[in-house]
């Protein structure tokens, strides 16, 4: 539920001319996104990472060439969610998934507190880094891009990738390279334009065919429940209906896709809130942004979907939802 900011001038009850403003402008906005936007340095996108392992993820993340502090981050966040108390079904352990018996050889103490705890994120992320590094060492002559076939090395091990000359023709390792090339677009700190997607204007569309019904806690629009949505079952089913697969709450929703600045927000970006604005995974609302700084939301009970200011205090920031971004998500962090 999200908490309402009281912006001067803006008024409840939106008139019909403001709405036709706003949905003419969205299409006007989309007509002209042929430019492109950004993606792509060592830096970290705001909040992708929670605050706590932020430093260790920007300093082990620039260890070796092969790496980059996104891409460390994609990975952790492929492997555990970020969760620093996850055991596998296979015993792989804490936040960067370690096996006990790859731990023993591989973990390093990267606090420097003389023990290497396969528990403690300032060991364990310093040892992803650090065994990221030496398999991209040991992989270097094999053909291919060394970082695809170090993160190949990390899931299958480096001899399959040298045997196969690149990534092996193993339908988890291929996934497990995909999945994290494309979730380190979502925590990369944009830095050049980011591409528009197709799809943004159907996903305003059904949004817009919303506008006036109830909220409802946990609602996804089902039939029993009234067609209502809560923020995120809202987000979730406006691009359902352009073929792509949302998670059903808005924190995870945060993940699906590059994160434009504000001033390259264009109509259909997702945009996020919440009390802490260091951390994506407290993130706790979530609208479709549609020009003009308005977004349409489902904001709490007792309201209806409507059209709302995005520049309140709680403003987070906003994801460019992709196909491969959503795609890449875990089903499960």
């Amino acid at each position: 539920m999200r908490k309402v900011w009281v912006i001067g001038g803006a008024a409840v009850g939106l008139g019909l001319s403001f709405v036709m403003l706003l949905v003419v402008g969205v299409y006007v906005v989309a007509g002209n996104l042929v430019n492109g936007v950004t993606s792509g340095g060592r830096g970290l996108a705001k909040g992708a990472v929670p605050a706590a392992y932020k430093q260790l993820v920007q300093r082990w993340g620039n260890l070796c060439p092969a790496l980059s502090p996104a891409l460390l981050a994609a990975q952790l966040y492929q492997e555990s969610g970020w969760n620093p108390t996850v055991v596998s079904p296979a015993d792989a352990r804490g936040i960067a998934q370690f096996i006990p018996s790859t731990w023993a050889t591989h973990g390093i103490d990267g606090n420097g507190d003389g023990k290497r705890d396969i528990w403690d994120p300032n060991d364990a992320i310093p040892s992803a880094a650090s065994y990221d590094c030496e398999l991209a060492r040991y992989v270097k002559t094999v053909p291919g891009n060394t970082t695809d076939n170090m993160l190949a090395a990390y899931n299958a091990g480096a001899d399959r990738v040298i045997r196969a000359g690149g990534v092996p023709g193993i339908s988890e390792t291929q996934n497990y390279v995909l999945r994290i090339r494309s979730l380190e677009k979502s925590f990369a700190a944009p830095v050049k334009r980011i591409d528009p997607t197709r799809q943004a204007a159907g996903a305003i569309g059904f949004a817009q065919s919303k506008l006036g019904t109830a909220y409802l806690w946990g609602g996804n629009g089902t039939a029993d429940q009234g067609g209502r949505f809560d923020c995120s079952g809202l987000t979730k089913a406006a691009y359902d209906t352009v073929g792509i697969s949302l998670p059903r709450v808005a924190n995870d929703q945060y993940n699906a896709g590059p994160h434009p600045s504000r001033d390259q927000l264009l109509p259909g970006d997702l945009v996020f809130f919440s009390d802490n604005l260091t951390d994506s995974r407290a993130i706790r609302h979530v609208g479709i942004y549609v020009g003009g700084g308005y977004m349409i939301d489902a904001p709490r009970p007792g309201a209806v979907i409507r059209f709302d200011p995005i520049d309140t205090p709680d403003y987070f920031g906003a994801t460019r939802v992709t196909e491969d971004g959503a795609k890449a998500l875990p089903t499960a962090v």
